[in-house]
Protein backbone atom coordinates (compact mmCIF):
# COMPACT_ATOMS: atom_id res chain seq x y z
CA UNK A 1 0.00 0.00 0.00
CA UNK A 2 2.91 2.52 0.26
CA UNK A 3 3.47 2.33 -2.88
CA UNK A 4 -0.28 3.42 -3.96
CA UNK A 5 0.07 6.09 -1.11
CA UNK A 6 3.54 8.15 -2.75
CA UNK A 7 1.99 7.52 -6.24
CA UNK A 8 -1.41 9.26 -5.41
CA UNK A 9 0.53 11.68 -3.65
CA UNK A 10 3.18 11.88 -6.51
CA UNK A 11 1.15 11.17 -9.65
CA UNK A 12 1.69 14.38 -11.19
CA UNK A 13 5.16 14.43 -10.97
CA UNK A 14 5.47 11.15 -12.44
CA UNK A 15 3.99 12.33 -15.43
CA UNK A 16 5.84 15.63 -15.53
CA UNK A 17 9.18 14.13 -14.86
CA UNK A 18 8.45 10.89 -16.75
CA UNK A 19 7.66 13.84 -19.72
CA UNK A 20 10.91 15.53 -19.15
CA UNK A 21 13.30 12.64 -19.09
CA UNK A 22 11.50 11.33 -22.65
CA UNK A 23 11.53 14.84 -23.92
CA UNK A 24 15.66 15.34 -23.78
CA UNK A 25 15.91 11.55 -25.26
CA UNK A 26 13.88 12.78 -28.32
CA UNK A 27 16.27 15.27 -28.57
CA UNK A 28 19.23 12.87 -28.23
CA UNK A 29 17.85 10.24 -30.66
CA UNK A 30 16.85 13.14 -33.55
CA UNK A 31 20.56 14.39 -33.22
CA UNK A 32 22.18 10.93 -33.39
CA UNK A 33 20.15 8.97 -34.99
CA UNK A 34 19.48 5.34 -34.46
CA UNK A 35 22.55 4.05 -34.96
CA UNK A 36 24.60 4.95 -32.20
CA UNK A 37 21.68 3.17 -29.27
CA UNK A 38 24.47 2.17 -27.00
CA UNK A 39 25.56 5.97 -26.14
CA UNK A 40 21.27 6.69 -25.90
CA UNK A 41 21.13 3.90 -23.34
CA UNK A 42 23.48 5.79 -21.25
CA UNK A 43 22.26 9.26 -21.23
CA UNK A 44 18.64 7.81 -21.10
CA UNK A 45 20.12 6.17 -17.67
CA UNK A 46 21.25 9.97 -16.87
CA UNK A 47 18.12 11.17 -17.56
CA UNK A 48 16.28 8.65 -15.47
CA UNK A 49 18.69 9.85 -12.41
CA UNK A 50 18.23 13.37 -13.01
CA UNK A 51 14.67 13.47 -13.35
CA UNK A 52 13.71 10.61 -11.10
CA UNK A 53 15.99 11.22 -8.49
CA UNK A 54 17.12 15.13 -9.44
CA UNK A 55 18.72 15.55 -5.49
CA UNK A 56 20.70 12.74 -5.72
CA UNK A 57 24.45 12.80 -5.92
CA UNK A 58 24.75 11.37 -8.90
CA UNK A 59 22.56 13.81 -10.59
CA UNK A 60 24.40 16.60 -9.21
CA UNK A 61 26.16 18.60 -12.43
CA UNK A 62 30.04 17.64 -11.87
CA UNK A 63 29.02 13.80 -11.46
CA UNK A 64 27.32 14.01 -14.57
CA UNK A 65 29.05 15.51 -16.79
CA UNK A 66 32.55 14.82 -15.20
CA UNK A 67 31.41 11.17 -15.36
CA UNK A 68 30.47 10.89 -18.74
CA UNK A 69 33.92 12.53 -19.82
CA UNK A 70 35.25 10.11 -17.52
CA UNK A 71 33.81 7.51 -20.17
CA UNK A 72 34.64 9.03 -23.35
CA UNK A 73 38.27 9.40 -21.98
CA UNK A 74 38.54 5.86 -20.89
CA UNK A 75 36.31 4.57 -24.09
CA UNK A 76 38.41 6.41 -26.58
CA UNK A 77 41.56 6.01 -24.81
CA UNK A 78 41.19 1.90 -25.27
CA UNK A 79 39.96 1.92 -29.00
CA UNK A 80 43.22 3.06 -29.64
CA UNK A 81 44.92 -0.27 -28.09
CA UNK A 82 45.21 -3.64 -30.13
CA UNK A 83 43.39 -5.15 -27.10
CA UNK A 84 40.97 -8.03 -28.23
CA UNK A 85 36.88 -6.66 -27.41
CA UNK A 86 36.70 -9.44 -24.47
CA UNK A 87 39.98 -6.96 -22.53
CA UNK A 88 38.56 -3.84 -23.91
CA UNK A 89 35.10 -3.43 -23.17
CA UNK A 90 35.92 -4.64 -19.56
CA UNK A 91 38.86 -2.31 -19.01
CA UNK A 92 36.88 0.63 -20.77
CA UNK A 93 34.35 0.23 -17.26
CA UNK A 94 36.67 -0.69 -14.46
CA UNK A 95 39.00 2.28 -15.74
CA UNK A 96 35.80 4.54 -16.05
CA UNK A 97 34.97 3.36 -12.65
CA UNK A 98 38.36 4.03 -11.05
CA UNK A 99 38.84 7.41 -12.01
CA UNK A 100 35.00 8.36 -11.61
CA UNK A 101 35.62 7.37 -7.87
CA UNK A 102 38.67 8.82 -7.88
CA UNK A 103 37.70 12.07 -8.87
CA UNK A 104 34.89 12.31 -6.85
CA UNK A 105 32.59 12.11 -10.07
CA UNK A 106 30.50 9.45 -9.80
CA UNK A 107 27.66 8.52 -12.26
CA UNK A 108 26.93 4.92 -13.61
CA UNK A 109 25.59 5.79 -16.57
CA UNK A 110 29.08 7.26 -17.72
CA UNK A 111 30.15 3.23 -17.47
CA UNK A 112 27.97 3.13 -20.17
CA UNK A 113 29.14 5.65 -22.29
CA UNK A 114 32.63 4.09 -21.73
CA UNK A 115 31.37 0.90 -23.20
CA UNK A 116 29.54 2.67 -26.17
CA UNK A 117 32.74 4.42 -26.91
CA UNK A 118 34.62 1.42 -27.19
CA UNK A 119 32.03 -0.82 -29.11
CA UNK A 120 31.08 2.33 -31.64
CA UNK A 121 34.82 4.27 -31.47
CA UNK A 122 33.29 7.34 -31.04
CA UNK A 123 34.04 10.16 -33.14
CA UNK A 124 34.25 13.58 -32.08
CA UNK A 125 31.01 14.76 -33.29
CA UNK A 126 29.35 12.25 -30.84
CA UNK A 127 31.46 12.78 -28.64
CA UNK A 128 30.52 16.72 -28.42
CA UNK A 129 27.00 15.46 -28.40
CA UNK A 130 27.42 13.24 -25.29
CA UNK A 131 29.20 16.41 -23.41
CA UNK A 132 25.90 18.48 -24.61
CA UNK A 133 23.54 16.19 -23.66
CA UNK A 134 25.01 15.87 -20.28
CA UNK A 135 25.09 19.92 -19.95
CA UNK A 136 21.61 20.02 -21.18
CA UNK A 137 20.16 17.29 -18.65
CA UNK A 138 21.84 18.71 -15.45
CA UNK A 139 20.47 22.33 -16.59
CA UNK A 140 17.36 21.02 -16.87
CA UNK A 141 17.47 19.44 -13.59
CA UNK A 142 19.11 22.51 -12.35
CA UNK A 143 16.32 25.06 -13.37
CA UNK A 144 13.11 22.95 -12.91
CA UNK A 145 14.54 21.60 -9.18
CA UNK A 146 12.19 24.11 -7.80
CA UNK A 147 9.34 21.70 -8.68
CA UNK A 148 11.11 17.93 -9.15
CA UNK A 149 10.57 15.62 -6.54
CA UNK A 150 12.78 12.98 -5.70
CA UNK A 151 10.31 10.25 -7.05
CA UNK A 152 12.43 6.88 -5.52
Amino acid sequence: MQVWEKFKRLWKHYIFQSLLASLSILVLVLTVGENKVVIIASMAATAFICFAMPTSVSAQTKNVIGGHIAGLVCGALLTLTALPYYAEFPLAVGLTILLMVALDFEHAPAAGTALAVTINEVTLTVAVIVIISAILLTQCRYYARNILKDLI
